[in-house]
């Protein structure tokens, strides 16, 4: 792969190599958009999932699980857990196709590109990025049904919280794919792995009804920090529709900004790792 000097510039002046580097974001992210209006079928199972969980599960339990145990009703307790399962799907897909893109050869192709193959990592990841949270923001639009309000704030604050999340979730998603070479071993390592860490994430129960060792679990566990920040962006604008019982840090909560920092910070440590470790295969 070829790549121009930091200084090349056009004839107007303007920097080539830069030039280069968005342009090829810019398609990697086309390219999942396109894929995502393409597969409308694969996008409408993998929202079914959730909704079923929201709607048929939530409601069951309601009538068994009082409102005083959690402070809320339950489908209102389980929506931010379900937000969480809708954005995890597409986020961890870009981590397998970038394995199946390296098998069917697709990868060595985008690699004669003249950008860097860190743009191209990041490319990915924005294209993750963008598609889970599209994805969310479609089960967003129940939030009504689980006694919440329509509050534009409120919205917004949860679709930035499901950004970030699927930010966090791609990059360590594509952080495990430049470590494996085959989809088959990406797949088992995820069935292993991805449902322990939903269920201890406080998305369906209280991380305090857990025995000890879960809350140590929970306090490395990104799906939890993400549940958590989710909840505490409907305390912000819906205190009504609020429930206590996320991670805690020698006992305190914390606070909204910690959680949310702690999200982008794995997030961005884990794309800079996986770049590096991206940049060195042969």
């Amino acid at each position: 792969m070829t790549t121009l000097p930091l200084d090349a510039t056009d004839a107007g002046g303007r920097p080539v190599r830069l030039r280069h580097e968005l342009r090829a974001i810019h398609g990697l992210v086309h390219r999942d958009l396109l894929r995502l209006a393409g597969q409308r079928a694969h996008t409408a199972l993998m929202l079914l999932h959730p909704v079923l969980y929201l709607l048929i599960l939530g409601g069951g339990l309601a009538a068994l699980i009082s409102d005083a145990r959690l402070g809320v009703g339950y489908q209102t307790y389980l929506f931010p857990g379900m937000l969480m399962m809708t954005v995890q799907t597409p986020a961890i897909l870009v981590g397998i196709r970038l394995i199946t893109d390296r098998q069917s050869g697709y990868l060595r192709e985008l690699l004669m590109a003249p950008v860097s193959r860190a743009t191209l990592l990041l490319g990915s990841c924005a294209g993750g990025t963008l598609v889970a949270t599209i994805q969310g923001t479609v089960l967003l639009s129940l939030a009504g049904v689980v006694g919440l309000p329509y509050d534009p704030l409120l919205l917004a604050l949860l679709l930035a919280g499901m950004a970030l999340i699927s930010f966090t979730i791609t990059a360590l998603a594509l952080t495990l794919a430049v470590s494996l070479s085959r989809p088959e071993t990406f797949h088992t390592l995820l069935g292993v792995v991805m449902m322990p860490l939903l269920f201890l994430s406080g998305g369906f129960f209280p991380l305090q009804a857990l025995p000890g060792w879960a809350h140590a679990v929970a306090a490395v566990n990104p799906l939890a920090y993400g549940v958590d920040m989710l909840r505490g962006s409907i305390a912000l604008r819906a205190p009504d529709g609020a429930a206590a019982g996320g991670i805690t840090w020698a006992g305190h909560p914390l606070p909204l900004p910690v959680v949310a920092g702690l999200l982008l910070a794995g997030g961005a440590g884990a794309l800079l790792w996986a770049a590096h470790r991206f940049g060195r295969q042969e």
